[in-house]
């Protein structure tokens, strides 16, 4: 990822360093407990280990002071790209917490606030339909007339032969777009740059960085992509509207800022990762819906490519998110219908219902729908592959700085607009056809017939592809043979130039997404494929450039339900169903024979730790204790509140097992976990007590759930925060208020692989593994995501890669 990794060894373990900043591990059971605290202190904090002392004779209790696995760390980095941006990571938790304080406000719960809290679920899938239809709308609406308004000037220089006067408005309004889209992302919120789709879907897994759906990113992912498409670059505005629907989402669920004092009590309810998931599971189908006018695709492509866990409740909310977003985006293009919306039109937003040729098919038919299926799926995986190393080398100049982001930008961008202008002069002239009821050539800014160096009664198809908004283009493709003809050197350019410049384009500090581009490649070698042996199949030329992109977009992202629905959805045309489902499924099984879809190679490039459905195969030959890290830190259900700081400051463990000890329990015994977050409110709050003693009851009159919900996109408690003075760290603390009680557990002799499909099935952060046998400590180490990472694995067992 253009970063420097050096490993180092030395001091019983190792140390990664990334340019010259040391990573600080975070998980509960990975990390250094580092320096600077009393031996007391240090020594309290590792008490529980695993390991047996080498000496016989030695008792129970020296036992317990060895450290646990203290010569291996996790060495997994904390930092990952997000958007053009490297930040910070950490782990989301979905696991539902069974301690006292939270089980005290279940009980409490009252009928009416049972029904205000589905109420509010309902509410709020209602609010995120609305919101991403009209954000939607507006992106459209927005494009339409930027893009239009330029389009339209260059159609009038050219009809009027100012050639140079219309290349240089082009180039001169292209670069100001550019300029804003670039700037905005590299600036205010670089978590906005590219797609989104990737980081959405990390953060469904669990993975989370504050900037993914904070504020400024939502803002910026909004007026960026629509500079950045009405720039004229080869990306769509259809990505980055999943990342919209997420963010809008996200911010309807927090509940307000407390930063802000603007804490909304109705939706504190919502105050977790686990409703928040679901939440933000809405916005991203809610975008998919937006940008493709495909409720019930956006339903699916939640379901098949974005969610990492599924419910049929969750169905049931998402189906109805998409449905309100159907209905907002239908009464909102009836009004913009009598033109009442500039340059939008009725073709403003996404829908290729302009082919009417009826679908007959024969032999030689079914043999092309399987050679393009076959094209597909090669031209797919080598697409993914040039895409990802385009990636890495961006990223290297993405790191010099924002200025480094907006020169890149501006290359493309002149790249773009030469590309644009410059290639339709090579494109031969085609006569106007005489029983053609259409204007021709075209004047204003669309049109399937563009005269833009052509004398007159004649017209430039190349011009009308690339000179043209990118939706105006596909449909230019899907039209019917019968209606208009392209070349073959028009469609070869044109596929060539999309490739290429969809290739480049993505991955520069602007919103973009991958949708339209691979659409256009797709369709445009589709068509030419159709043309090539029209006459000897039956199909149109248009519905073959449907395949065609049908055949690419599998072989990109390889996704086929989801894809199938919502490219029937942008057609109209449900007599396709077979033929598409056919070529997608062909194009998928041929691409998965070289590399990965594309959100998963950028998702594994942009080192996001994403938990994957089925284990690798080599985590079979090992067990959950192989791969747990250390040294534990534990605390007593009583402890010193030294301790507990000392702990926070020394590491960035998010979660602690707390151990029962004589004469609270008969034998150490594990009592659950607690975690950092919790501590920190309860230390703020300085409930302390001079003894050992139980006050349980006390922290449970003073506290209620909700004072320990996670905070929203503003940052929570910091140990900096916590001021706690000499006497006060001498003092104790209860922690059994706040203690999980029911963590998950895993016995130390589970497979990995085994470990791998709970941890993700059941959205955990933490996993506790314990003995198999009596007489040890209670527990032998806490499994977070990056110990499944094969990075880790495979840098303890480096022999067990040649079984990856």
């Amino acid at each position: 990822m253009g970063r420097e990794t050096a490993w180092e060894e030395g001091g019983g373990g190792r140390r990664r360093e990334e340019g010259k900043v040391d990573i600080e591990i975070d998980g509960a059971g990975a990390g250094e407990s580092g320096g600077g605290g009393a031996m007391e202190e240090t020594a309290a904090m590792s008490r529980y280990g695993s390991e047996y002392s080498d000496k016989d004779g030695d008792d129970a209790g020296m036992m317990m002071r060895i450290p646990l696995l203290k010569k291996r760390t996790n060495q997994t980095s904390q930092l990952a790209i997000v958007g053009a941006n490297v930040s910070p990571i950490e782990s989301l938790d979905y696991e539902i917490l069974e301690n006292e304080l939270f089980k005290q406000d279940w009980r409490s719960r009252r009928k009416v606030e049972i029904f205000q809290f589905i109420f509010c679920k309902w509410t709020l899938a209602l609010l995120i339909g609305l919101g991403t239809g009209i954000v939607g709308f507006c992106n459209n609406l927005a494009v339409e007339n930027i893009a239009g308004f330029k389009l339209l000037r260059i159609s009038n220089l050219t009809f009027q032969g100012k050639y140079y006067q219309a290349f240089a408005f082009l180039i001169g309004s292209n670069l100001i777009l550019a300029i804003f889209a670039a700037s905005l992302c590299a600036y205010i919120a670089p978590a906005a740059a590219g797609s989104g789709i990737p980081e959405v879907k990390a953060y469904l897994n669990g993975v989370d960085s504050y900037s993914i759906l904070a504020p400024s990113t939502l803002l910026v992912k909004i007026f960026g992509s629509i500079f950045g498409v009405a720039a004229g670059f080869v990306v769509g505005k259809e990505g980055p509207m999943v990342h919209t629907g997420a963010c809008i989402a996200s911010l309807l669920g927090q509940g307000g800022s407390r930063k802000y004092h603007l804490t909304w009590k109705w939706l504190r309810y919502f105050k977790n990762d686990r409703d928040r998931r679901d939440l933000i599971t809405c916005g991203a189908a809610a975008g998919v819906a937006a940008a493709f006018r495909a409720p019930v695709g956006g339903v699916l492509f939640a379901l098949e490519e974005a969610a990492s866990w599924w419910r049929s409740a969750l169905l049931w909310r998402t189906f109805f998110t998409t449905a309100v977003v159907a209905v907002v985006l239908r009464i909102l293009m009836a009004v913009c219908r009598d033109g009442n919306c500039g340059l939008f039109g009725e073709g403003g937003l996404i829908m290729f219902d302009v082919n009417s040729a009826v679908a007959k098919y024969s032999t030689a038919d079914l043999l092309a729908l399987i050679i393009l299926g076959i094209i597909g799926g090669v031209f797919g995986s080598l697409y993914n592959y040039l895409v990802d190393k385009v990636l890495r080398t961006y990223s290297i100049i993405n790191e010099r700085g924002p200025t480094s982001k907006i020169a890149l930008v501006i290359a493309i961008s002149l790249l773009t607009s030469c590309c644009s202008y410059g290639l339709p002069w090579i494109a031969r002239c085609t006569p106007c056809p005489p029983e053609l009821r259409a204007e021709c050539p075209s004047v204003g800014r669309s049109g399937n017939y563009k005269n833009f160096h052509c004398p007159a009664g004649y017209y430039s198809d190349l011009a009308s592809l690339i000179l043209t908004t990118n939706d105006d283009a596909i449909r230019n493709l899907f039209i019917s043979s019968s209606e208009k003809d392209f070349h073959l050197s028009t469609l070869f350019v044109f596929f060539t130039a999309v490739f290429c410049l969809g290739i480049v384009t993505y991955g520069i500090a602007i919103p973009s997404g991958l949708f339209i581009p691979v659409i256009l490649a797709g369709a445009s070698y589709g068509r030419l494929v159709g043309t090539l042996i029209g006459s000897i199949c039956d199909l149109d030329a248009g519905l073959f450039a449907l395949l065609g992109a049908a055949s690419f977009l599998g072989g990109t992202m390889r996704m086929t339900v989801s894809l199938c629905v919502i490219l029937l959805e942008l057609t109209n045309d449900l007599l396709m169903l077979p033929f598409v489902m056919l070529v997608l499924l062909i194009s998928k099984s041929v691409a998965d024979n070289f590399n990965k879809g594309v959100y998963d190679q950028i998702v594994k490039m942009k080192g996001l730790p994403f938990m994957e459905l089925h284990a690798e195969p080599y985590m079979r030959q090992l067990v959950a204790s192989d791969v747990v890290t250390g040294p534990l830190i534990a605390f007593s259900g009583i402890e010193k509140v030294g301790t507990i700081v000392d702990a926070l400051r020394m590491t960035g463990h998010n979660g602690f097992p707390v151990i029962d000890e004589p004469p609270f329990s008969d034998a150490p015994e594990l009592c659950g976990l607690v975690l950092r977050s919790h501590l920190l409110v309860l230390l703020k709050e300085k409930k302390f007590t001079d003894s050992r003693i139980l006050t349980g009851s006390d922290i449970l009159r003073k506290f209620n759930a909700f004072d320990f919900a996670k905070p929203g996109s503003g940052k929570g408690l910091k140990i900096e925060d916590v001021e706690i003075d000499k006497e006060e760290m001498e003092m104790y603390v209860d922690l059994h208020p706040i203690t999980n009680t029911s963590p998950y557990t895993v016995v130390e002799t589970m497979s990995l692989a085994k470990a791998a499909a709970l941890f993700r099935e059941l959205g955990l952060r933490h996993l506790c593994v314990v003995p198999k046998t009596p007489g040890r400590p209670p527990i032998v180490g806490i499994l977070t995501r990056h110990d499944f990472v094969s990075e880790h694995v495979l840098g303890i067992y480096p022999h067990l890669s040649v079984h990856k």
